[in-house]
């Protein structure tokens, strides 16, 4: 049996504490009716109505065949400059030529004249939340798996009809909606999952209702049992955790090194996990053939992560230069958000506000740092809780003309992070190549009608801009 929130009673918090809001103590006593079955039960039956409503309201894929092409200037994902006078010919999900030639077409090719614009492998998120990007947080606490799922199920068009064939999800409920994708049930961009993140007590991440503390053996918080989050106090509960998510299919592992913007009760400077608790996660993980991320936004937390073996950090926001040369003396990757202003970060209320902030004046140091020491860096967007934000995804990538030149950010979003989805080894979901116009990889390819070489800033509007949108060798928008 499993106790969730209820209305607060005796407790009492200030006005500037989250779960003084009535909005909470509300949807409090509505998930006291909550389970994990129904949310799951939720998402089955949101992914099929996904299905009836894309019928109307999306363009119907186009089943694989062989597709060829031609009249194309192609960015591979590796070059400084765009390559004239070659055709590119996928078959099934994969593509299979690079053809200088220009040889005729396959006789059962669908042949598709580009009119000399511009092709380039489909973009990586390597920072997205598949199911929490647009849903507003007063619905997530409302608890409707309904509606949860059916706004993430729209999102995952748009973010797909964005340019993004590819997101590495950070946390959340995502392994049935990523199944849901992959076969076919509604469109969307390849998910490489994390599950739920696994933070400790008072952690970012624990956004626990009053009631709900302190917690007693066996029982899950409402968070816990979304899927959302995992909350553990020592190494056994910790190992346990991840092996959950390793179980379920997570691709990597994060978990939470300190504070966090959009947890209340959670400031950036504290640090959770010990350096010994995080070496036991990365020890399941090199078991499972993987690795751990962790979401760290301090100097002393960042370093504690590193120390403990990890591959990848989040954010690093406010890490200071002694740091940035950790990260190159141990070839740890550097995830990281060009957060600039509150246009980057307007779901953010509250304590978030102010924290945020914090963020944006440490932008240009970790770009500058990831230069200075040549930190292998990959670009993510970490957009939440909002609809009306979610779109600003493509702006986030073009924020990186701040500090790189056009060609080095079309990297960064292609084959880059591709490199860090690789760190997954045996555990990629995907077999085959990202990032990249290569023989053999994967026919996920976006055609523009502009140069994003020329003018990155033109990918800010896909609606207009992006012409051609294939993903696993299926066409999902043609506006040739």
């Amino acid at each position: 049996m499993f106790r969730l929130g209820k209305k607060y009673r005796h407790l009492i918090h200030d006005n500037g504490c989250g779960c003084a809001n009535i909005l909470l103590r509300e949807r409090s006593h509505h998930l006291s009716e909550y389970s994990r079955r129904r949310f799951l039960a939720g998402a089955g039956a949101t992914a099929v109505a996904g299905v009836f409503a894309g019928a109307v309201n999306a363009q119907t894929p186009v089943p694989m065949s062989k597709i060829l092409l031609r009249q194309i200037r192609l960015f591979d994902g590796r070059s400084d400059s765009l390559q004239s006078g070659v055709q590119v010919l996928t078959d099934g999900n994969k593509i299979v030529s690079i053809d200088k030639a220009n040889s005729p077409p396959p006789s059962d090719a669908t042949v598709l004249d580009c009119g000399d614009r511009v092709l380039m492998p489909g973009m990586i998120d390597a920072h997205w939340h598949a199911i929490y990007a647009a849903v507003p947080l007063q619905v997530l606490l409302a608890g409707d798996p309904g509606i949860i799922f059916a706004a993430s199920t729209a999102e995952a068009e748009h973010t797909l009809m964005r340019g993004f064939t590819t997101i590495r999800d950070m946390g959340g409920p995502v392994f049935t909606f990523k199944q849901a994708i992959d076969t076919g049930l509604i469109p969307g961009p390849r998910i490489f999952p994390a599950g739920a993140m696994i933070t400790t007590s008072g952690g970012h991440g624990d956004l626990r209702m009053p009631s709900e503390i302190p917690a007693r053996d066996g029982e899950l918080s409402v968070g816990e049992m979304m899927g959302g989050a995992a909350i553990v106090d020592d190494v056994g509960e910790l190992k346990r955790r991840v092996r959950e998510q390793l179980l379920q299919g997570a691709s990597q592992i994060k978990l939470v090194g300190g504070g966090g913007v959009s947890s209340p009760r959670s400031p950036l400077d504290m640090t959770t996990f010990s350096e010994l608790e995080i070496r036991a996660a990365v020890d399941v993980a090199r078991d499972w053939n993987t690795y751990v991320t962790v979401h760290a936004y301090a100097s002393n937390t960042v370093q504690r992560a590193i120390a403990g073996g990890v591959a990848c950090v989040e954010h690093a926001h406010l890490m200071d230069e002694d740091t940035a040369k950790m990260f190159a003396d141990k070839g740890v990757w550097l995830s990281t958000q060009p957060f600039l202003t509150m246009e980057d970060a307007a779901s953010q209320t509250g304590p978030g506000v102010e924290r945020v902030k914090q963020l944006f004046a440490g932008t240009p140091n970790i770009y500058s740092y990831a230069k200075k020491y040549g930190i292998k860096t990959a670009w993510g967007s970490d957009i939440l809780f909002s609809p009306e934000l979610a779109p600003r995804q493509n702006t986030m990538l073009t924020h990186l003309s701040n500090w790189y030149t056009n060609a080095e950010a079309l990297r960064m979003v292609t084959s880059g992070n591709a490199e860090l989805l690789a760190l997954s080894s045996l555990r990629a979901p995907y077999s085959g190549k990202l990032g990249v116009i290569d023989e053999g990889a994967f026919a996920d390819i976006l055609v523009w009608d502009g140069n994003p070489l020329d003018d990155i800033r033109m990918i800010e509007n896909p609606q207009e801009n992006l012409s051609l949108v294939v993903k696993d060798g299926r066409i999902f928008k043609n506006n040739l």
